[in-house]
């Protein structure tokens, strides 16, 4: 046995749903503008900001441009003036091109595999009860396991409680190290979960996969990960991907996992909320349905989310203007994401120096986010202290950044206990950077800590 650390038929449905056809494509590579968009043309698109706060948490809530914001208004009022007319005439092909555009980008097999949907927790809430009723109506047996990352996005965890554990499931968390090094010792402590989701002659039914982290932020080797699942008879895997889109390279195919989700509103820059599933085409994925139990009931998942009663749809129908608003960009979104990256590495390293601190893995295991080391001084030592500086940085210096504690060792002292997660977006300009690394050398230079903040 390998030690720790080494190592279908396709349904096709041409039936008009409410999506319209089912074969319907788009061009698989849009043309983008010969004439890159200029830096006030950047700035002109997001001059709703708040021009007086530092906004280096684009991974939070993303953002939207004005242009894409209009392009929404104008679904809003084609519903709002002609309702039965939007519905029967306009609803379902805008819902279709943006699902084919979706399938374009994330290389997809099948428009078929591809559901919009409110949000990535949406999205999870859908997989995982699915994973429920495989416990409940007796696919899976009581004490089968469930894998995750102990890192995992706070809501998923809660809807592994909800679903998987009461349903039954045995849940072992991946306890990853941080700071990271390496993928190896990713890779190293999921084979020893999977070791342990197996003892007993348990079965793994799932895996659930962060593709980003959010806090800490580190981007997980997911096809590594998902290659082991197979190799060990990991019956199911979810990856939890709520920032990859628009932030680092997805490719359905090539990943090869069962369910994918990403948000569009974090780093596509569509409004909120829009998400998408992929559900790879398999019979034995076909009993997936939205929470939320409308008349197209039955008809497959992507039929289901497209019309889960009234409401504002107009979210889901900008994707064709934020693909035009990204290829106005030199090389598109693809050229969005490198220089995203690029400059959120430069700006971590220039605050690691100007603290004396350091970042919370390598750049090569960041995308547009990276973790940054907070002087120890500053006296980091809860959640609570984190909310609290958080909120300090906000009123008084006007910056915006999550804040993460990491608890010492055993036998730790005089270590960095509190890192920023700082983000860079195309609107970020070189001063939101200094304007945190300011704020913070003030901080310092006051000897201020967080025990002098109230309760």
């Amino acid at each position: 046995m390998a030690s720790h650390c080494e190592k279908n038929k396709p349904h096709t449905d041409s039936t008009p749903h409410l999506n319209g056809e089912a074969n319907t494509h788009l061009p698989k590579k849009p043309k983008i503008s010969s004439t890159s968009i200029s830096e006030s043309e950047i700035q002109s698109e997001f001059a709703h900001h708040d021009p007086s706060v530092a906004r280096i948490n684009n991974g939070s809530f993303g953002c939207c441009p004005s242009s894409v914001i209009s392009a929404q208004q104008q679904w809003q009022l084609k519903f709002l003036r002609q309702p039965d007319r939007f519905y029967f005439n306009d609803l379902k092909k805008g819902i279709l091109e943006s699902r084919t555009i979706i399938k374009n980008l994330i290389n997809a097999e099948h428009i078929d595999e591809v559901s919009i949907v409110d949000n990535a927790t949406t999205a999870a809430a859908i997989v995982l009860q699915k994973i429920a009723r495989d416990f409940n109506e007796g696919r899976f047996e009581k004490g089968d396991a469930a894998v995750m990352l102990h890192y995992a996005y706070g809501a998923v965890k809660k809807s592994i409680e909800a679903y998987v554990s009461r349903a039954g499931g045995y849940v072992i968390e991946v306890q990853l190290p941080f700071p990271v090094k390496s993928n190896d010792e990713i890779i190293c402590e999921f084979r020893k979960a999977l070791e342990r989701g197996k003892a007993n002659g348990r079965k793994v039914r799932l895996a659930v996969i962060d593709h980003i982290t959010s806090m800490p932020c580190v981007v997980i080797p997911v096809k590594e990960l998902v290659k082991i699942c197979r190799e060990e008879g990991v019956d199911q895997v979810f990856v939890d991907a709520a920032h990859a889109i628009g932030c680092t390279d997805i490719d359905m195919q090539d990943i090869g996992a069962d369910y994918y989700t990403s948000n569009l509103h974090k780093w596509f820059f569509c409004p909120p909320s829009i998400a998408f599933l992929y559900s790879r085409r398999s019979p034995g994925h076909s009993d997936l349905h939205h929470p939320v139990v409308s008349h197209e009931y039955g008809n497959g998942l992507a039929i289901e989310s497209a019309w889960i009663g009234t409401r504002d749809y107009s979210a889901q129908l900008v994707v064709p203007s934020v693909l035009n608003f990204v290829n106005r960009f030199e090389d598109g979104i693809k050229g969005i994401k490198k220089r995203n990256h690029e400059v959120v590495v430069k700006m971590g390293e220039m605050l690691v120096e100007a603290w004396k601190t350091h970042l919370g893995c390598p750049p090569s295991m960041c995308a547009s986010m990276i973790m940054v080391g907070l002087p120890s001084c500053l006296g980091i030592s809860s959640e609570s202290d984190t909310l609290k500086l958080r909120t300090h940085l906000r009123e008084e210096f006007r910056v915006e950044v999550p804040i993460y504690y990491r608890a010492p060792g055993k036998g730790e002292t005089a270590i960095v206990t509190g890192y920023a997660r700082i983000s860079h977006q195309v609107y970020n300009k070189y001063e939101d950077y200094v304007k945190f690394r300011d704020a913070i050398n003030e901080l310092v230079r006051d000897g201020f800590t967080c025990s002098q903040l109230s309760k």
